[in-house]
């Protein structure tokens, strides 16, 4: 199934690794959203080839190409590395992801990957740039921190970095280490229109829904949409089961209230008065909107969601794990 998906995700990655990224993603101009950010170069890299033998179940296949994915890229490539055509590299990295990397191995493969790309400046920046337009840009679609954090934590580490090289990287790394999958979330005050405050935290419910977005952003009103015509959704709300906090964490509060009638009478609709979100860097705001879908106890159980379907996903599997 991983090695299906890869090919219907690749076509959407290509805008992400050549094209670059916006706060808003969705209101990115098109011609924009074409312009490179890094020269192209002819090389392709080869893709091995796994034995027949190593294809009879889809375990050994995905340990054989864990094993030797890269072998045929040229690691010593030095200054040569800018010969390679990017945008297969970010193909070849995105198949690599979806039909090798998972929760369990990703800290053990990324890193070892990043280690060998450690053999040159050169590398490890091409290496450095590869992965960022992959695993952090906000128009990738299997950007994931998870997989992130090893990429950075050898960036930061790097003997070829100075103090100043890893200003970026140390940053990206406190972010992506904020508010991870089984961890508590970080806890925040709202405000409502009525001008009463409360936290986050205070708000009782087996599941909450935190949506992170900014009055009439087009993807915004997608994702409005899709929750409040999802019927799973919708009768989890009824029942009290899942409640919906839809925060702005910006500071134009009358478009706020201009577009607060257009939300959801349903949910706790609010913004964040102090700006303490932003200022404090409790959420990476770099994509809105954004959802965070807590359990019970307040651990995120999806960061940084933009599908509808997968909360519905996670929620089921919560519910069958009761």
């Amino acid at each position: 199934m991983k090695r299906l998906l890869t090919y219907s995700i690749v076509a959407l990655l290509l805008t992400a690794c050549g094209g670059k990224g916006k706060k808003n993603a969705a209101e990115m101009p098109a011609n924009e959203a074409s312009q490179p950010t890094a020269a192209v170069g002819v090389r392709p890299m080869t893709r091995v080839v796994v034995p027949a033998a190593e294809s009879v179940t889809m375990e050994r296949y995905r340990a054989y190409l864990a094993e030797h994915y890269w072998d045929n890229f040229d690691f010593n490539a030095n200054e040569a590395v800018a010969s390679y055509d990017t945008v297969d590299i970010c193909r070849a990295m995105t198949e690599y992801v979806v039909t090798c990397v998972d929760r369990d191995n990703a800290d053990t493969l990324m890193t070892r990957l990043m280690r060998r790309a450690s053999a040159s400046r050169p590398v490890l920046d091409y290496f450095a740039m590869i992965t960022e337009k992959v695993l952090h840009d906000p128009n990738s679609p299997v950007r994931d921190d998870e997989y992130y954090i090893p990429v950075l934590r050898v960036l930061v580490s790097s003997p070829l970095y100075d103090e100043y090289d890893r200003i970026a990287p140390e940053y990206d790394l406190r972010m992506a280490l904020q508010n991870r999958p089984g961890h508590v979330a970080n806890d925040f005050v709202y405000t409502l229109a009525s001008g009463r405050s409360a936290r986050m935290s205070d708000i009782e419910a087996d599941y909450l829904l935190i949506f992170i977005n900014n009055p009439g952003c087009p993807m915004c009103r997608q994702i409005t949409e899709a929750i409040t015509s999802s019927p799973m959704l919708n009768e989890l709300s009824e029942r009290g089961t899942l409640r919906v906090l839809a925060i702005y964490p910006d500071e134009d509060i009358d478009a706020w209230r201009d577009y607060a009638a257009n939300m959801p009478t349903a949910w706790i609709n609010a913004y964040d008065r102090e700006q303490t979100i932003s200022s404090e860097r409790l959420y990476d705001l770099k994509a809105i909107p954004a959802m965070y879908l807590l359990d019970s106890d307040k651990r995120v159980m999806i960061k940084d969601g933009t599908s509808v379907e997968q909360v519905e996903y996670a929620i089921i599997e919560s519910e069958a794990r009761r």
